[in-house]
């Protein structure tokens, strides 16, 4: 199975929290599973931490990801051109949550993710709309 996880659940994995869900490190460590992590997501913690809305150490977080033994997912063209097919909801834009799941549509991959309401009501549209 091919995971990717959103950046919350990287944070709380990486910081050995205990908000992360049994059932995330149950899929994560299942044989056979390979766990991805975006490049998309250390780009919104860097942001998020250089104006002061992260306390995090963006070196130690990117070589922690491999170390981990998760691997890095880039941000390719074909995940970019996804987004146009994604719908707007006006309860939800965020562009980096909006990316992640246009890389789980593109290459696909299965998102892990806490975000209970808006990124799986996108993947519903998407999927409803046929789309993906």
């Amino acid at each position: 199975m091919r995971l990717l996880l959103d950046t919350q659940l990287i944070l709380w994995w990486l910081n050995g929290d205990r908000a992360l869900p049994a059932e995330a490190i149950r899929r994560a460590r299942q044989p056979g599973a390979t766990v991805f992590v975006s490049k998309a997501s250390l780009w919104e913690m860097a942001i998020k931490a250089a104006i002061g809305k992260l306390d995090a150490d963006i070196p130690r977080v990117a070589a922690e990801i491999p170390a981990n033994g998760f691997r890095w997912l880039e941000i390719e063209p074909a995940h970019v051109v996804r987004l146009i097919s994604l719908p707007f909801f006006e309860d939800h834009k965020d562009p980096f949550d909006r990316l992640l799941v246009a890389q789980c549509l593109a290459e696909p991959l299965l998102m892990l993710t806490t975000d209970a309401g808006s990124v799986p009501k996108m993947l519903l549209v998407v999927c409803r709309r046929g789309l993906i």
